[in-house]
């Protein structure tokens, strides 16, 4: 470990010989030979027609195996790739909706033949598919339930033959390991495994399943394997990077250098330069701190496993899995349902620096708080209540969400999930959207018995609950940025195009003041102003610095 001290500026942390012991706790093709029966010495030294035929088709079969080994030999199978082909643009159809179908047969298959690998096209988390129109609806209300064409595009992960070629020693690297510890709530810590993965490619070296960590706004506990399905993950990535559950007993060391010094949007080069020769050297390296710090511009193939990482392999782990998709299934069986990521908690309202709405003895509390917790607070720290609130920084309250479903043709009766956690304010807060829509459901309300007790303290838990439902809705809608808003854009992008609606919260937020215009007149520019928030696939290359797993064209989708 001598050799730690070079020019790279590293944090010397003594690491909890706990944090070790976590670490430490956890075919060949055949041939075919066709052997024509030997004439015997007293037939006729002539072949009929129909002979000559059948040596024909028996030398094209044989030269054509021939060939199809010579390809598989040099370009492997394994590396999972949807080529957009696979798709038929005139299927009815989600393409996974299909494919999750066929999805019994595989799982016999499967328990038959142990060693046959996760497809792409069988490895994603598929929603419920969209409904129909039903009943007698406005033109404004069947706008509002219209689902988007997708404009052909379809998932599309062809990885270069230079990554494939690669991948058949990267994902056998048993000598350098990287331990990354993510943070932040669960979407955070999506995006910083997603990374993880990536930097791990970059790298060349194995994954150590990341570990997360404790956040002092949430509290959750919870490790890797209770959040997401591990088996699946290292299955699902078996071609691109090694992971493992623990490190190597050769690789523990008492006193471990953590790289938690890392600028923002950094590079692959910037990558190798900082880290390999460390790597190389000691076998072993810690980052912590990754949350959005790797470029969001990579080359095509990074791109694509950011995209292969956050819709195939990160599953939920089987009982997450199970909870939310009965869940979601209550509220699809129903019929038609929005779901709203409705950002009211308190530590919302302490970190964005903005006024809740709900008058000022509710802002008095909010402001105590932030004042005793000033690091707490993000976004511009020099502007008022006023100007953050104009320039778009605040989430909306439960009334601007309901003027805005209103004003984008949502029925009266409309269904509503709420997702997200426990508003400031409880009840008092969702009274505006409840009056205007009284449809209104939550997790707590779909639950049956006992169902949601063992995750009473599991925030990540009740948010993936909260992810899955979400996915499965017709239209889907977060009244806040964030993590989870453009985890689910992207996602229900690359399943199918399903309706997002982006509040254009810059742009309408002079118009909730102005109380000089009418109903209509509000709904005309409403309307007006997310006349293209509709699920329509949008160009990832078309603003600089967006994120590919909140606009997965061009990289991870195709159009045929």
């Amino acid at each position: 470990m001598g050799k730690a001290a070079r020019n790279i500026k590293s944090s010397l942390i003594t690491l909890n010989p706990i944090f070790f012991t976590r670490l430490l706790s956890i075919s060949p093709l055949k041939s075919f030979v066709f052997s024509p029966k030997k004439n015997s010495r007293n037939q006729k030294n002539h072949c009929s027609s129909a002979n000559l035929t059948l040596l024909f088709f028996l030398s094209l079969f044989i030269l054509c195996t021939f060939l199809g080994i010579c390809i598989l030999t040099f370009v492997p199978i394994s590396q999972n790739s949807i080529p957009c082909s696979m798709i038929s643009p005139s299927s009815p159809f989600s393409p996974f909706v299909l494919a999750s179908l066929s999805s019994i047969v595989k799982d016999y298959s499967n328990s038959v033949l142990d060693e046959q690998p996760t497809t792409l096209s069988t490895s994603a988390m598929v929603p419920l598919p969209p409904h129909g129109f039903s009943g007698n609806l406005s033109e404004e209300e069947r706008e509002f339930w219209q689902q988007p064409d997708g404009e052909g595009y379809r998932p599309c992960l062809d990885f270069s033959l230079g990554y494939r070629k690669s991948s058949a020693r990267i994902s056998k690297e048993r000598r350098k390991f990287l331990v990354v510890v993510v943070s932040g709530g669960l979407n955070q810590q999506r995006n910083q495994i997603v990374d993880a993965v990536v930097i791990a490619r970059v790298l060349e070296a194995a994954l150590v399943v990341p570990v997360l960590q404790v956040n002092r706004i949430w509290g959750d506990e919870s490790e890797f394997s209770d959040i997401f399905d591990v088996e699946h993950f290292k299955k699902t990535l078996q071609a691109d990077v090694r992971v493992v559950m623990s490190l190597p007993s050769t690789h523990l060391v008492s006193r471990q250098s953590v790289e938690n010094q890392i600028p923002s949007h950094v590079s692959p080069t910037w990558i190798r330069a900082r880290f390999l020769r460390q790597l190389n050297e000691e076998g072993l390296l810690i980052l912590k701190g990754l949350d959005s710090k790797l470029s969001k511009s990579l080359p095509p193939d990074l791109q694509k496993l950011r995209c292969k990482v956050a819709f195939h392999a990160l599953r939920f782990s089987t009982p997450i899995r199970e909870l939310g998709n009965q869940m979601a299934r209550r509220m699809w069986i129903e019929g038609s349902y929005v779901a709203i990521h409705l950002r009211l908690e308190k530590d919302v309202w302490i970190r964005t620096g903005c006024l809740t709405g709900l008058g000022p003895k509710h802002d008095n509390i909010i402001a105590r708080d932030r004042e005793s917790h000033p690091d707490f607070l993000t976004d511009k720290l020099n502007m008022s209540n006023t100007a953050r609130r104009l320039a778009g920084f605040c989430p909306l309250n439960s009334l601007e969400v309901a003027r805005l479903l209103k004003a984008l043709g949502a029925p009266s009766n409309a269904r509503i999930y709420v997702a997200g956690g426990d508003p400031f304010g409880g009840t008092y807060a969702l009274q505006p959207l409840v009056e205007e829509f009284p449809n209104i459901v939550t997790k707590q309300m779909l639950a049956r018995g006992d169902e949601l007790s063992p995750y009473t303290n599991r925030p990540s838990v009740l948010a993936a609950i909260d992810y899955i439902v979400c996915l499965s809705s017709d239209v889907f809608m977060p009244s806040h940025g964030g993590n989870m808003g453009r985890a689910l854009q992207g996602h229900r992008a690359y399943v199918g195009h399903r309706k997002y609606v982006k509040p254009n919260k810059r742009m309408m937020i002079p118009f909730f003041e102005d109380m000089s215009i009418s109903e209509e007149e509000f709904s005309s520019v409403i309307q007006k102003l997310h006349k293209n928030s509709k699920g329509q696939p949008e160009q990832r290359t078309k603003m600089i610095g967006r994120d590919v797993l909140a606009y997965p064209v061009p990289e991870c989708m195709c159009n045929h």
